[in-house]
């Protein structure tokens, strides 16, 4: 449980809040790089910490990120003219490049024009493009960009993509967090009980169990998993060890990195591996950035598809990346399917988290909680995130921001002996005592 001034602090992300402060000081997905898919194409409205900035690529093929208000009458920049390396204003001519810098001002006399140019500069926030992602930074030294292993794989090895969330950003990432859910709201429903996915249907009909698909059921049967925290440069791996088969454990390891993004659990080493980035627009909602990646192999045609059009943590979303399920239609709920085949009613992993996520309201209030064990990773989010906080405040950079190589570790599944401490299970399947895979470049 949280007081009202600490739920504030983790919720509240504009620019004179401790929260708005401390995720200034970090880099952060603006928007999808096919978002800007040509050169001089057209601008792209961007909603980024309650702050309103315009997205464009020049004719040279660089993406700018600027305020979207020009410095002569205000107009909207969105309205403008991309063309010849700058966004021209289509009210008086005035054109800004990609930095920022009034470049042109036609209804001003050539002398005047060059004296006034410094002070019509507009704000430009500093711009990477990697991994098929356009990131930003607000800070003045914005230092490097975070060193994810998407960036770094060949473009056919990764997707990526990105759905709205409808609520603060904060719940959002608590349910990314919180895999002792998946024991219930991803769950199979048949004969009057809980299933694993693969176990729908008539028993004929069922391929097999193997012990990747024997995960579904072990998460249906121990729906309390014991959890423990490993912190590292980045953030934190939250692990969770459930009863498996043969007096095993089957843990489920995911990774929180500072200050909003989140590998998650579910995979083995031969699986595609999978991370959210949750952007807050602004207080009341967020995108949720989806990367998807194989280090040693191209994502073919037929997963790329499956992906996209809504599977595991991406969403079915329509063509400007809202959800089909979504808040105003009750996610589609099918209470016929809630009695038989689904334990919400609700298609979509992706789906199903929204909507609970949704339904604690915009914002959650966390003054009327009552937290459990199986809360650890929550609560250590909550932590991490205030600390953040306390930092900047105090002129501390807060964990994470100059280390960018220590977001390069992945999170995974792992079934082994009963016996084995949580650092031994990590250093089994990562090679590593925090999941750090390996020193890229």
């Amino acid at each position: 449980m949280l007081t009202r001034e600490e739920n504030n602090r983790l919720t509240r992300t504009g620019p004179t809040t401790p929260l708005g402060k401390a995720f200034r000081r970090y880099w952060h997905p603006a928007c999808l790089s096919r978002e800007l898919p040509n050169r001089d194409s057209p601008p792209l409205r961007l909603r980024l910490l309650g702050e309103d900035f315009i997205a464009f690529r020049d004719s040279t093929g660089q993406v700018g990120v600027v305020s979207n208000r020009c410095t002569h009458r205000g107009a909207d920049l969105f309205f403008g003219r991309n063309e010849e390396s700058g966004i021209r204003c289509v009210y008086h001519g005035w054109k800004f490049n990609r930095h920022g810098q009034c470049i042109d001002m036609p209804n001003v006399a050539p002398d005047i024009g060059e004296r006034i140019k410094p002070k019509a500069c507009i704000r430009a926030l500093h711009v990477e493009e990697k991994g098929d992602i356009v990131w930003v930074n607000f800070a003045i030294d914005p230092g490097e960009l975070p060193l994810f292993e998407f960036m770094t794989v060949p473009k056919e090895h990764r997707v990526v993509s990105k759905k709205l969330q409808q609520c603060n950003w904060a719940q959002a990432v608590e349910g990314g967090l919180d895999t002792s859910h998946f024991s219930f709201l991803h769950a199979g429903y048949q004969d009057g009980e809980k299933v694993g996915l693969h176990q729908l249907g008539s028993i004929e009909n069922r391929r097999p169990e193997t012990p990747g698909t024997a995960r579904f059921r072990w998460l249906v049967e121990d729906g309390a998993p014991r959890f423990s925290v490993v912190h590292h440069q980045a953030g934190m791996l939250v692990c969770a060890a459930r009863s498996a088969d043969d007096d095993q454990l089957y843990w489920r390891m995911t990774q929180f990195l500072m200050p909003n993004h989140s590998l998650t659990p579910g995979n083995l080493p031969a699986d595609t591996a999978l991370c959210n980035t949750w952007m807050p627009i602004d207080d009341q909602k967020c995108w949720i950035f989806c990367y998807a990646w194989h280090p040693d192999r191209p994502i073919d045609d037929k997963e790329r598809t499956r992906l996209l059009s809504g599977s595991g943590i991406f969403a079915d979303v329509d063509e400007n990346y809202t959800p089909v399920r979504r808040r105003e239609n009750d996610y589609l709920i099918d209470r016929e399917a809630q009695m038989t085949r689904s334990y919400t009613g609700i298609d979509g992993i992706s789906e199903q988290d929204q909507a609970i996520a949704d339904s604690q309201g915009i914002i959650a209030d966390r003054t009327q909680e009552l937290l459990v064990q199986t809360d650890l990773g929550i609560v250590q989010f909550r932590r991490l995130i205030l600390d953040a906080c306390d930092d900047t405040e105090k002129g501390i950079e807060p964990r994470g921001r100059n280390s960018p190589h220590a977001y390069a570790v992945r999170s995974g599944d792992y079934v082994g002996n009963a016996k084995q401490s949580v650092n031994d299970v990590i250093e089994r399947r990562f090679g590593d005592k925090a999941g750090q895979f390996t020193d890229v470049s």
